[in-house]
């Protein structure tokens, strides 16, 4: 169990390199990752074992800390999964004798309903966003949000599309999602007719003539060192359309339209598999929250509507 020497963050280093190779993570899982094992090094270290050579027993402490520091059920099942990721690897490498995080449990998940928007908000937003704004503003911020609403995309896979994957008129688009994963996500009338307005504006003499390195690659570019509208700048903008909306900016997230997306469709009648499709779940186990925000819904309706549910008071009068 005794460590062949490097340090902590060299290790970590090569194991978020091999992860980036091999397992094709994602940037903002690596970034994560290395996050969390950082977090967990220090606190190792300042217990006098260090990452590569702590204990089962240490580990276990370092995760009741998180606990004690009052970190969420989610975040501390994350930072045990970089954890035993990362013993694995060292395993392998022959950096360690065994895996000291390998039966180590997790907190397990929250069983918190993913917030979303009813139909009426999103049409409330796609307003705001044809609306607010200079013109060049309304044409991008209205291709963002029919985009989002009709395929359901991760902030991050929508932020980073390249304008190659939007030439044609598509009917549909190819999306890069976690891990590498392509997956192909249907256009509604509406979001083609986004999209076309605002290539015509993003390819015109004024616009496309700026447009070097990356950004030219984009197909919402900006000059962020990725060349593309940053996920932070677009939630950013999601805030205002949401305060132009007359909407609480706290419940107006990519993420609340993605919840809306799923949600919306299975009201509709769309069959689960589908929806695992169509939001590039690994798992459709993931997909089936939204069968539970559903009945939270159709729960909510039958108590606010139904005769039956009427008070007594109400009755008397």
């Amino acid at each position: 169990m005794t460590a062949t020497g490097g340090s902590d963050a060299l290790r970590i280093g090569a194991f978020l390199e091999a992860q980036a190779a091999e397992a094709g993570a994602a940037r903002n899982t690596q970034l994560a990752y290395g996050r969390d094992l950082k977090d967990a090094a220090r606190w190792l270290t300042g217990q006098g074992a260090g990452l590569l050579g702590a204990s089962r027993a240490a580990i276990e402490g370092y995760l009741a800390a998180c606990d004690a520091e009052g970190l969420s059920r989610a975040t501390r099942a994350r930072r045990l999964s970089a954890l035993k990721q990362f013993y694995r690897f060292a395993f392998e490498e022959g950096w360690r004798e065994d895996n000291p995080a390998l039966r180590i449990k997790g907190p397990g998940r929250e069983n918190r309903l993913p917030k979303t928007l009813s139909e009426a908000d999103v049409d409330a937003l796609l307003d705001a966003a044809r609306t607010t704004g200079r013109p060049e503003d309304r044409l991008r911020n209205t291709c963002l949000m029919e985009l989002l609403y009709a395929t359901g995309m991760r902030v991050s896979e929508l932020v980073s599309l390249p304008v190659a994957a939007a030439r044609g008129d598509p009917k549909m688009l190819l999306v890069r999602g976690k891990g590498g994963r392509e997956r192909l996500v249907p256009l509604s009338p509406p979001a083609r007719l986004a999209l076309a307005e605002w290539l015509v504006h993003r390819d015109s003499a004024g616009v496309a003539d700026r447009l070097t390195g990356a950004a030219a690659r984009a197909l919402f570019p900006t000059r962020s060192a990725a060349g593309h509208l940053t996920r932070h700048r677009f939630y950013g903008l999601m805030k205002d359309l949401g305060v132009a909306a007359g909407l609480s900016p706290a419940g107006v997230t990519p993420h609340a339209i993605r919840h809306a997306f799923a949600t919306h469709l299975l009201a509709r009648g769309a069959d689960l598999r589908s929806i695992q499709t169509l939001l590039g779940h690994a798992d459709v186990a993931t997909t089936e929250i939204y069968t539970h925000v559903l009945d939270e819904h159709l729960t909510e309706l039958v108590n606010d509507h139904h005769p039956l549910t009427r008070s007594p008071a109400r009755d008397e009068t």
